[in-house]
């Protein structure tokens, strides 16, 4: 993108720096939320240039002068769990659901994970590329300007290297900025149901090809009953840290295995889905610089379970950041504002949590808490200007799109357009 130009938002109505804090965000403080009204901001060859209030700066020479007409503007939201890269779809697989039918089943029936994987196995590069340059323009539409993005529909070689080549690709084209993660060991396929060693080891075995593609800089696992064990997942981590990957983990999703336990242990930077953590768990997380990666989406679509208690984990001390989890399976959204919604409904988070999780925490679990989350002189412009009058507003009125523009390094990359009527 083209970054040499100045552009002036004046008459902002409130103002969400989200720098009040050195780091990421734990405990109390995530409550705590600094709102300066009637200010300005100039962006300048793709960085804030200035900050001020808006009286002292509507003057100043500009090659584009936006009134925000006392709306609401913020840093563009980061999104720290996606599946971005898959094939197909799986929209056959609700009615199904709707009548009761066991996820084990709808498996056996070719269905579930495993069909997303067959799609993806036959995808070519070229149709993995353009699916995931379609959906992240519609990630972007709704406020979002860093995403990660995890492999994880192969779990063979060739699918897994392909899926990350293609983020790769995506991040490189597409203006906003894409963290990759390396999920190979996401499931076990029916091909070693009986030695799932077998396909750690293979999914080890392309740790040091990733490194030296530059492909990934996360490594994940699904510790699960039914998927990996606490150990089996230890011993795949270690090796991929002792390689220099840093790392994540789904953990404590459906049953409380102490996934949340090891990913503390580790040094994981996130440890993500933590709905069933045990309160030794959450202890542990509280204690540490980890961070929870609530994902309620996932529990709001699939209609069972227990969403996260972020509530007690905050009150512990806890660092809390909240995604989509964008996957064709069992979130399907792209929509990062929905999502706030249901963490105010459903895990009872405040409106000043909750802009904590979607921005300067959300920035760290993927190690980008330097560059992105915040609206300060210096960083990089990712600015949203909202159809809202107030931070309160995007999770109270939920299901739609808040946002009216997007500047990603300072220049427009989506504006809202008017009906014609």
């Amino acid at each position: 993108m083209d970054t040499k130009k100045t552009t002036l938002l004046y008459n902002i109505g409130q103002l969400l720096t989200m720098d009040d804090h050195e780091g990421q965000v734990r405990g109390k403080d995530m409550n705590e939320l600094s709102v300066k009204e009637n200010y300005a901001v100039l962006m300048k060859d793709g960085v804030i240039e200035k900050i001020g209030p808006s009286s002292e700066m509507e003057k100043m020479e500009a090659d584009e002068k936006v009134d925000c007409e006392g709306k609401l503007v913020t840093p563009g939201l980061v999104d720290p769990h996606t599946h971005l890269v898959f094939g197909g779809s799986r929209e056959h697989e609700m009615a199904l659901k709707q009548q009761g039918v066991p996820y084990l089943d709808i498996l056996k029936q070719g269905g579930g994970i495993l069909s997303t994987v067959r799609s993806t196995r036959e995808a070519s590069e070229k149709e993995l590329y353009e699916k995931a340059m379609f959906h992240l323009n519609r990630i972007a539409s709704f406020g979002v300007t860093t995403v990660e993005a995890k492999s994880g529909y192969g779990m063979d070689r060739e699918t897994e290297l392909k899926q990350l080549r293609v983020a790769k690709k995506a991040g490189e084209n597409h203006p906003l900025d894409l963290v990759s993660t390396f999920l190979g060991a996401h499931a076990i396929t029916e091909d070693y149901k009986e030695d799932p060693e077998k396909l750690l080891d293979e999914m080890a075995d392309l740790f040091q090809e990733i490194k030296d593609e530059d492909l990934a800089e996360f490594v994940d696992i699904f510790t699960e009953t039914g998927v990996f064990t606490i150990e089996q997942s230890r011993r795949y981590l270690q090796k991929a840290k002792d390689l220099g990957f840093d790392l994540k983990m789904h953990a404590d999703e459906i049953d409380p295995l102490g996934g949340t336990d090891l990913a503390v242990e580790l040094g994981a930077r996130s440890g993500d889905h933590l709905a069933v953590a045990t309160d030794e768990g959450i202890s542990k997380l509280a204690d540490s610089d980890t961070i929870g990666v609530l994902l309620p989406g996932t529990i709001f679509y699939l209609g069972k379970g227990e969403f996260a208690r972020a509530r007690d984990m905050i009150e512990a001390g806890a660092s809390i950041a909240i995604s989509t989890d964008f996957n064709p399976g069992s979130s399907v959204t792209e929509n990062l504002q929905l999502i706030m919604s249901l963490a105010a409904l459903k895990m009872k988070m405040t409106p000043e949590e909750i802009w904590h999780a979607v921005t300067v925490n959300a920035a760290h679990a993927i190690n980008r808490g330097d560059e992105a989350g915040q609206i300060n002189v210096g960083r990089k412009a990712d600015v949203v200007v909202w159809d809202a009058p107030n931070y309160m507003y995007i999770p109270y009125h939920y299901g739609v799109n808040h946002v009216r523009t997007v500047y990603k390094a300072g220049q427009k990359l989506y504006e809202r357009g008017d009906l014609l009527v």
